[in-house]
């Protein structure tokens, strides 16, 4: 299949192009396309044909995104009218790549695909747009909604672990709950998805939850690091958008259609920090 990639440069994109070498892989990023161009975008599409397109790339810094609201929109709704645009004129189908910040987090349990979204950040807002761009103009696509993502490239696990190398002690929040998901899974989850005909919206995180303090206690546990952690109230760290209280995706459309294969947080985990 030949598969466009954008944002193949993230996390995210770097697990597909590792996973997908069986397939053709045209690998674009923000500095060789500009997804909020339409012309750009559309001449990329009649020049490559595409049979499918994994849309990874997003504007992803949901701080800043308070106050570049037109940025945040630009990227994550007119970047996905466009994409979605040009697979409605080659036939390609669309992975849509969403969040757990669609929901308000104020809820206590699971939430499933179809519950009703109340972003509260302007991150949470877009990405929602987004879908619902991809809703009005292409059929033939698949939402996933995935959380807490973690691979190739700077994330929480990381951070944790160099800042393990020169701190004794760390304060991390324990009132945020959500799934930590490995990018492995994520994108095995996509190409188990893209060879059916199963389109729709999707919860697509790895299995359990816990809060970002517990979470950093098992990187250092498997790391075999000597920290001392401290859990905190996120009031005491304050941050321009308001994060998730509870976040835990349900993959409930997964069970029901094609299997949910999403591994333990704790299994991946172990498997990435090996």
């Amino acid at each position: 299949m030949r598969i466009l990639v954008t944002g193949a440069n993230g996390q995210l994109g770097r697990e597909i192009t590792k996973q997908g070498q069986q397939h053709e892989l045209i690998l674009t990023d923000y500095d060789t396309l500009d997804i909020t161009d339409g012309q750009a975008v559309a001449k990329l599409f009649r020049e490559v044909q595409p049979q499918a397109v994994v849309h990874c790339a997003a504007y992803t810094n949901v701080d800043a995104a308070e106050s570049d609201m037109d940025g945040a929109f630009r990227v994550n709704v007119i970047g996905a009218q466009n994409i979605g645009a040009g697979c409605l004129a080659t036939g390609a189908r669309m992975v849509y790549v969403s969040t757990d910040y669609v929901f308000n987090g104020k809820g206590s349990a699971l939430y499933r695909e179809f519950d009703a979204v109340h972003p509260e950040t302007v991150y949470g807002r877009t990405k929602f747009q987004g879908e619902e761009m991809v809703r009005q103009i292409l059929g033939r696509h698949y939402i996933l909604r995935t959380a807490w993502l973690y691979g190739d490239g700077n994330n929480f696990v990381r951070t944790m672990l160099k800042l393990a190398d020169d701190h004794a002690t760390l304060k991390v929040v324990n009132d945020q709950v959500g799934t930590p998901t490995s990018t492995v899974d994520l994108a095995r989850t996509i190409f188990q998805l893209l060879a059916t005909d199963g389109y729709g919206t999707y919860h697509a995180t790895c299995q359990g939850e816990c809060s970002w303090y517990e979470f950093a206690c098992e990187i250092f546990k498997i790391a075999g690091k000597e920290v001392n952690v401290v859990p905190v109230t996120t009031a005491e760290f304050p941050r321009p958008a308001k994060r998730p209280a509870y976040s835990v995706l349900d993959n409930y459309m997964l069970r029901m259609t094609v299997g949910d294969t999403m591994r333990d947080w704790r299994e991946a985990l172990a498997e990435y920090l090996a």
